[in-house]
């Protein structure tokens, strides 16, 4: 079974998407933790962000970052380094968008994220997840929630106080998000044509989990326990 997670920045996806992995015992896979193992290793080896459109899959594939499967999701590894904490940073999420908009990234790594779909059931999170990676998944949902209560969301996520400039600010980078990955040549973020679109403005955390979970056993009733 594959449920596929979609939405904006800061909608919640990958929470969401590893509470529902839990609740229904499959594994949880951050699709956005691959592309930042990316960015990392880029950032890390010093390459200009002028020059990763110039990046080929060779090259890529010379960084060795890996994933393993890790309790209930996948660690990123980079030559063999974990690299799970290091990816979270936020001058590594200022950037990511940048290096997942590439035509080359984007091939590469879509085996390495189909080839993860092999080994168990899973709920997958992303932007073009129902769309582009997944787009026979068994369930597809999509994640949506108003900027200033997604922006408060991530600064508390972060451990921040969400005092009225600080909240602004989120904001302003949450919107200038959507810009960019909606606007992209390729795999632009945008709903799939069959996935349920669900409004988490007014919900709670277990509500959401709790909808999504009722949405998958709808369509299988084997996953019910």
């Amino acid at each position: 079974m594959i449920i596929a997670i979609d939405g904006p920045a800061g909608s919640g996806k990958s929470s969401t998407a590893r509470a529902v992995a839990e609740r229904m015992g499959l594994r949880h896979l951050d699709s956005g933790a691959f592309y930042r193992a990316i960015t990392y290793a880029a950032m890390q080896r010093g390459i200009p962000v002028a020059e990763w459109p110039n990046l080929d899959t060779d090259r890529l594939e010379s960084f060795a970052v890996s994933a393993e499967p890790a309790d209930s999701g996948f660690r990123m590894l980079l030559a063999g380094n974990d690299i799970s904490g290091p990816i979270r940073r936020a001058e590594v999420n200022a950037l990511v968008s940048a290096m997942a908009r590439l035509p080359a990234v984007r091939t590469w790594l879509l085996g390495t994220l189909r080839e993860a779909a092999t080994r168990a059931d899973l709920v997958a999170d992303g932007r073009d997840i129902g769309t582009v990676v997944f787009p026979e998944a068994d369930l597809k949902v999509y994640l949506v929630a108003e900027a200033d209560v997604r922006a408060r969301r991530r600064l508390e996520q972060m451990g921040l106080a969400a005092d009225e400039v600080s909240l602004a600010e989120e904001v302003g980078r949450i919107e200038e998000r959507d810009r960019a990955d909606s606007s992209r040549d390729v795999a632009p973020l945008r709903q799939a044509d069959d996935a349920v679109l669900l409004d988490t403005t007014h919900l709670t955390f277990d509500q959401q989990v709790a909808r999504i979970v009722e949405l998958a056993r709808e369509r299988d009733p084997r996953s019910a326990p």
